[in-house]
């Protein structure tokens, strides 16, 4: 994770398996529901859409401490398996959408994939990284690579 300006975001790691699984699990729902909650925060998925095409929308909510936390979006440029841009919105906050984009690229075998999110004002990235979200964030992605390390590549 690096910030190369005091509004961006920039998040990097390489996942045992094609781009294809790589983007299926980020983008639809069965999956998003198994890796979305860090699981060491003991919290559920309690709300998972996604309607995965340009100017589709997508909502999330998940429930920790029997507190709810929702965030929504809309899908800007898809192209399967290589690019996915969205917006981001965590609904507290709905005045501070976060624009991010999402690559996936192969190489042996393997996605590396790297999320740009561009926020809209320094304060929403500060308050963002203070939340502790890169804690949670790394091990959601440990739970991304387990789901697709798991699949069947064909």
């Amino acid at each position: 994770m690096t910030t190369p300006s005091e509004r961006e975001l920039v998040i990097t790691r390489t996942f045992r398996a094609p781009p294809r699984l790589v983007f299926e699990a980020w983008t639809q729902a069965e999956f998003v529901k198994r890796w979305w909650v860090p699981k060491s925060c003991g919290g559920e998925i309690i709300e998972c859409r996604a309607d995965v095409q340009v100017g589709g929308t997508f909502r999330y909510v998940m429930r920790v401490d029997g507190n709810e936390f929702g965030f929504n979006g809309k899908y800007v440029e898809i192209n399967r398996h290589t690019k996915l841009v969205y917006t981001q919105v965590f609904e507290p906050y709905p005045d501070s959408p976060v624009l991010i984009t999402v690559t996936f690229e192969e190489h042996e075998g393997k996605t590396r994939l790297r999320s740009h999110e561009l926020y809209p004002s320094k304060e929403a990235l500060d308050a963002t990284i203070a939340s502790g979200m890169e804690s949670g964030m790394r091990e959601t992605m440990d739970q991304i690579d387990a789901i697709v390390a798991a699949l069947p590549a064909h």
